[in-house]
């Protein structure tokens, strides 16, 4: 994310992932399963335990880079309890994210996710539409910054066969950096690719989304509009329960809209994910 006191620091822009690809990118969006059913973690009262990790070249949320474009490590851990009932069938998550990122002169270390919601799957699981709260925690940021912020967000996704379709709205009363109401619009189609035959333990799948973020208070932010679009579109190889990505991002702001940076600058990003 934007951050215009960020300038008075000689700090650059970075972002906080709440959405977007799961693809190695940041917050894994809760409307995408975490990981195969054969791979879940059975839990108490019937329920699943899920986790992962990532390793990539740049932490990116919604187009711009919140590890100045270095390197990131990235963990998440879940718990989903089973449908209520088979008349309902809907179900309760919670779950937490971490990643390292990098704010010269401000103290912070990391970014800790927390994340509750509900699961509603109709259709044999082809239809999904998730209703949930993430809290976004800063470690080590001054509190007179107000990093931390709470968002909530409703998704939607169909399964087609060919291709999948997700969407989503997100809402923060009070966003980021004290930048006021903010609304994130945002909608992603995924591809399988199985004609493309290695073999059965490796397969591929491209993607596409895009984006509008809108903060009320813009130039609390540090962006020179009230909104601004991203953009992804990448490819992800799943080998042997590995996901390998490499996805094209950017964002229609200008170097001199991104405090003099590149981190809002189009660029490949890559990464190696992996959910248990």
């Amino acid at each position: 994310m934007l951050l215009k006191k960020f300038a008075a620091l000689g700090v650059a822009l970075f972002t906080i992932c709440a959405s977007g690809s799961a693809y190695a990118q940041g917050t894994p969006d809760p409307a995408t399963p975490p990981a195969p059913e054969k791979e879940a973690w059975k839990a108490p009262f019937g329920g699943n335990f899920t986790a992962g990790f990532a390793f990539l070249n740049d932490y990116s949320y919604r187009g711009i880079s919140q590890t100045q474009r270095q390197v990131a490590a990235q963990v998440s851990v879940g718990y989903e309890t089973p449908a209520f009932s088979e008349a309902v069938p809907l179900s309760a998550y919670v779950g937490a994210w971490g990643s390292n990122v990098y704010f010269p002169n401000t103290g912070t270390t990391a970014e800790i996710d927390l994340l509750a919601g509900f699961k509603l799957k109709t259709m044999q699981d082809k239809l999904t539409f998730d209703l949930g709260y993430i809290r976004y925690n800063y470690l080590g940021a001054p509190s007179n910054l107000f990093y931390d912020f709470n968002e909530f967000g409703l998704v939607a996704g169909y399964d087609f066969g060919p291709a999948q379709l997700s969407a989503a709205v997100r809402y923060s009363p009070n966003f980021f950096a004290n930048s006021g109401i903010a609304w994130y619009k945002w909608a992603q189609v995924t591809v399988p690719l199985p004609f493309i035959k290695v073999n059965e333990n490796i397969a591929f799948k491209v993607f596409g989304n895009i984006g509008n973020q809108y903060v009320e208070r813009f130039t609390n932010y540090g962006i020179p509009n009230d909104n601004y679009w991203d953009w992804q579109a990448g490819l992800v190889v799943n080998v042997y329960g590995f996901d390998l990505s490499a996805a094209y991002t950017g964002t229609n702001l200008s170097v001199q809209d991104c405090l003099g940076t590149q981190n809002c600058a189009s660029r490949v990003i890559i990464g190696i994910s992996k959910a248990f």
